[in-house]
């Protein structure tokens, strides 16, 4: 498919580079990602990590609570914390696939970069948490940045050198735009976004225990009301509907994995009752969960076609 004739070079070259490399793992790029989907699906649920996702072609939803996000070629995606979403190609054939390109942000790099700054040139720091997800159209020099970081596929022995440099520039590019002041606070160590994070964590590392709203807000060094205000703002849903979230995105890992039975799973993630775990897994995912299972299970071994259900960034090259 022809691009149209008032798309940026930067973007028409973009595309041609994810669509050609998108098959290949590992790639010469050390924490490149990319993804390519030749049609679109059924809304899914993932787990969506810290990360930069730049779209060249088609488009993709993805829903976090009560916000709908809308995002396509020409635009790129932060997220900044990890948030349990729902997602779907919207636009994507086989002769027009999606294709994105993407970075994990990791707070470290974030961090080193903020040191080396003239802080002048930063913006200024948001008095509350920022939204953990945003969109926004991609400026020129993104997409000359990702565009040269891409060409590195073509030359490994550039790529280790020159991929690293790049990689600081396109952090650079996202602190300094539009969404700076959201992609700064996850490197900053004392930031609102950075002690809603470790309530994040925490409850994902603890997703079967009993929550309690006051221990977070103590974690997170806030009183229990800014805590839960502010912990809405990140990530659109309060903690106990976050911890929700969690555990039946887990079922269902479990499910397709394990030949467990369906209620043992339930309460392995968390629930004390089998009939409520089942009324709450039909309600996210359109399927009781024992149903859900048998199509799973067919589904993984099947095989799953190029592009197919959106997780989480994976260290095989792949932003899913």
């Amino acid at each position: 498919m022809s691009p149209p004739s008032s798309e940026p070079a930067l973007l028409t070259e973009l595309r041609a580079l994810i669509d050609r490399h998108a098959p290949r793992t590992p790639l010469a790029v050390e924490g490149l990602m990319l993804t390519r989907a030749d049609r679109p699906e059924a809304p899914s649920a993932s787990l969506a990590r810290p990360v930069l996702a730049i779209v060249a072609q088609g488009s993709k939803r993805l829903i976090l609570g009560d916000r709908v996000h809308d995002y396509g070629a020409g635009q790129y995606l932060v997220v900044s914390v990890d948030l349990p979403v729902g997602g779907h190609y919207t636009h994507a054939t086989p002769q027009a696939p999606f294709l994105a390109c993407g970075l994990a942000l990791e707070p470290a790099k974030i961090a080193a970069l903020l040191l080396d700054a003239d802080s002048g040139t930063l913006p200024l720091p948001r008095r509350s948490a920022p939204h953990g997800l945003a969109v926004c159209d991609a400026p020129a020099e993104l997409l000359d940045a990702a565009v040269r970081l891409l060409r590195l596929l073509d030359r490994p022995g550039d790529a280790r050198v020159l991929g690293p440099l790049i990689e600081k520039e396109i952090l650079w590019r996202l602190i300094t735009g539009e969404q700076g002041a959201l992609v700064r606070q996850i490197g900053l160590a004392d930031s609102q976004l950075t002690h809603i994070s470790r309530a994040i964590h925490w409850i994902r590392d603890h997703h079967t225990e009993t929550l309690r709203v006051d221990d977070l807000a103590r974690l997170a060094g806030m009183s229990a009301s800014p805590f839960h205000r502010h912990f809405r703002a990140v990530t659109a849903l309060t903690p106990i509907q976050y911890q929700k979230r969690i555990r039946l995105q887990e079922a269902r890992l479990l499910l397709m994995s394990s030949a467990e039975d369906v209620a043992d799973i339930g309460f392995a993630v968390g629930y004390d009752s089998a009939s409520q775990f089942s009324r709450e897994y039909r309600r996210a995912f359109g399927r009781p969960p024992g149903q859900d299972a048998v199509r799973l299970r067919g589904g993984a071994d099947a095989g799953r076609r190029p592009g197919g259900t959106p997780r989480s960034t994976h260290s095989d090259g792949k932003l899913r």
